[in-house]
């Protein structure tokens, strides 16, 4: 019996989250490991343009719940409606992006189902005795090596940037809804309003590329060449635990296990030494640069160019090289 697949899919005010894409391209990865088929999974009301741009990839189908009750994100809305297209469907494993929402609801479908759940998936690889997830632990220290028991659908949270969206392959897929019956009571409550919590915070992880900084570069006051650079590239500028602690830069730059994990196209990293704490919020990213004067910092056994030398002197002549390249073409 072939494989099956369900990539669910993140969706709010008619734009689906980025990390959707992520959970496709490793959908699509599970598949051809396991010789089955990957499907991406859609809820919510009015959500046919959605489901046929997710249609636009190498998929055997996209599914939609579409319902006016799934107007709004409720997660007992969600586990009612999961749980009977699950228990219909009969799903091998359903991915998910790990997000605020699915750390809600997914646990509770799990319970609800009798479905093995494997949390914040960082990759996965076949075993002698089947398919074992690796996930972090000891805030990204360690990795665990997780093989579910039993039979039965397994549930996946996959960390934001382990699987590049760019990776995912197109194609062009069918349409189908998958069966909603669905009653106000079984919402469990009723959302009154959305709102931005701290509205003047910076979201890194929508960002395409980030300038982001250590305890090298010194201090507030020599922020200013980091800064233009940023402006240049339409960068947002992100910082490692120790600039935030020195007050540097404000809470909301912070990119680590205790900050934002992000996964950017771009990471240009400057004076970070790469301690294990900030790893865990960047490894995700497509490009990695890193500058730091130290050739033996941990930062450059992940980066993909790195360059030996005083940030100082490095960023003012990344300033003007871009404005040349540009100045050029």
């Amino acid at each position: 019996m072939t494989t099956r697949i369900w990539a669910v899919l993140q969706q709010r005010e008619g734009k689906l989250h980025r990390m959707g894409w992520e959970a496709i391209a490793a959908a699509q990865r599970l598949a051809d490991e396991l010789g089955g088929s990957a499907e991406a999974v859609l809820l919510g009301s009015e959500i046919g343009d959605l489901a046929r741009e997710a249609a636009g990839h190498d998929l055997a189908a996209v599914r939609t719940a579409d319902h006016p009750l799934l107007a709004g994100y409720t997660p007992g809305g969600y586990v009612a409606t999961l749980a009977a297209a699950i228990g219909a469907e009969r799903p091998d494993f359903v991915l998910f992006p790990h997000t605020y929402q699915s750390v809600e609801y997914v646990p509770r479908l799990a319970q609800a189902i009798g479905a093995a759940l494997v949390p914040e998936a960082i990759g996965f690889e076949r075993g002698e005795a089947g398919l074992v997830w690796r996930r972090p632990i000891l805030t990204g220290k360690m990795q665990a090596r997780v093989r579910t028991r039993g039979a039965g659908p397994v549930l996946v949270s996959l960390q934001s940037g382990a699987f590049s969206a760019d990776s995912r392959r197109p194609g062009s897929a069918g349409v189908a809804p998958l069966p909603v019956e669905l009653g106000a009571a079984d919402l469990g409550r009723e959302v009154l309003g959305v709102e931005q919590a701290g509205g003047d915070q910076v979201d890194l992880s929508k960002a395409e590329v980030i300038v982001a900084v250590g305890r090298g570069v010194g201090g507030a006051d020599k922020l200013a060449p980091v800064q233009e650079l940023a402006a240049l590239l339409k960068a947002e500028i992100g910082a490692s635990r120790p600039v935030i602690d020195a007050g540097w830069l404000p809470r909301d730059r912070q990119i680590g296990s205790s900050g934002q994990t992000v996964s950017p196209k771009l990471y240009l990293a400057l004076g970070i030494s790469g301690a294990i704490q900030h790893l865990v919020g960047m490894k995700g990213s497509t490009v990695v640069v890193a500058v730091n004067k130290d050739a033996g910092a941990p930062i450059f056994k992940v980066a993909h160019y790195g360059i030996v030398g005083d940030l100082h002197e490095v960023v003012p002549a990344l300033t003007a090289a871009v404005r040349e390249s540009r100045a050029a073409g």
